[in-house]
């Protein structure tokens, strides 16, 4: 998969494409049926396809820090999921006053203009533009002036619900993991690269891999029973912290994943946690004892728990 960057990264051999539009945060089922159309569409015309996407996503610019809604997925994590479903181009561009600003007619006119695509696949639900008046309906009237053809995909529901973003982000804060794994079509998980912490975790006996999160503000917060991949071949268990770390003062949102019985080195490597459970709230304690002490027990519920996990996937 190619990525592009802004309009100048367009060339001839990226026009033409077949292209689907929007923040694609979470990549649930609903983003999976748009693309399976699009690939399907593709194939028809023997079109490329290509996603278009923002950075940062329009909400995270449109609202303050609190009121933005917590991202499920970062962009290089969006880019690892449109490259295994098979996606040919990821168009990113900077959402910023001019995009913000653009008319739906405005929009409609880059899209033929610019992209010269034949065919845009949309969800019912969409909506860009100034004042968000470029909806699926204005996008279809404008395609027939403009000679593009508008695809407007149906919502998919499951566990009798439309499937969501923000429903994914309401079973998340309730650490409803097996919901979110319906409605992604996969385990929620966290991908990132592993940097240099100031190596607390090993001198208090629990060595750690730490991600920096990529995304303004996480989904959930916590201490987790998880699944590690990249360490090795196979996922490994683990037990992760995801906040600021307040017995030690923390400043930054960490993830903090310890691989049980694992030695070898992975600074630098790029691996993914995966949230199996979520034990408890992060706290402060009043001492560094007492941060272990718990640490032991966490660590023990974590392996509890994919134990049992484990026993029941071989039943």
């Amino acid at each position: 998969m190619e990525l592009i960057r802004g309009f100048n990264g367009l060339n001839e051999h990226r026009r033409g494409s077949v292209v689907t539009i929007g923040t694609f945060d979470g990549m649930h089922l609903g983003h999976q049926a748009l693309l399976a159309r699009l690939k399907e569409h593709g194939r028809r015309l023997s079109r490329p396809v290509m996603v278009l996407t923002f950075e940062p996503m329009p909400r995270e610019f449109l609202l303050a820090d609190g009121e933005a809604p917590a991202r499920l997925t970062s962009c290089r994590e969006r880019w690892r999921i449109l490259e295994r479903l098979g996606c040919d181009f990821l168009w990113l561009l900077r959402f910023g006053p001019p995009l913000r600003n653009l008319s739906g007619e405005a929009f409609a006119e880059l899209l033929a203009r610019d992209l010269r695509t034949p065919l845009i696949v949309v969800g019912h639900d969409f909506r860009f533009g100034r004042n968000g008046e470029a909806t699926a309906s204005m996008l279809s009237g404008a395609g027939r002036r403009l000679g593009f053809e508008v695809d407007v995909v149906p919502p998919v529901t499951a566990d009798g619900e439309r499937v969501s973003s923000s429903g994914v982000r309401e079973a998340l804060a309730r650490a409803d993991f097996e919901q979110v794994r319906r409605w992604l079509g996969r385990p929620y998980s966290m991908t990132g690269r592993v940097v240099h912490g100031n190596r607390l975790g090993r001198n208090l006996g629990f060595p750690t891999a730490n991600l920096q999160i990529e995304r303004r503000r996480p989904p959930v917060q916590g201490i987790f029973a998880v699944r590690v991949r990249g360490a090795t071949e196979a996922a490994l268990p683990g037990v992760a912290s995801l906040g600021t770390r307040p017995t030690v003062d923390g400043e930054h949102t960490l993830l903090e994943a310890h691989v049980f019985d694992f030695s070898g080195d992975l600074y630098g490597r790029e691996i993914e946690v995966e949230f199996v459970a979520k034990l408890r709230e992060e706290e402060h304690f009043p001492s560094l004892d007492a941060l272990v002490a718990q640490m032991h027990r966490d660590a023990a519920q974590a392996r509890q728990i994919l134990l049992d996990r484990l026993r029941m996937a071989d039943n």
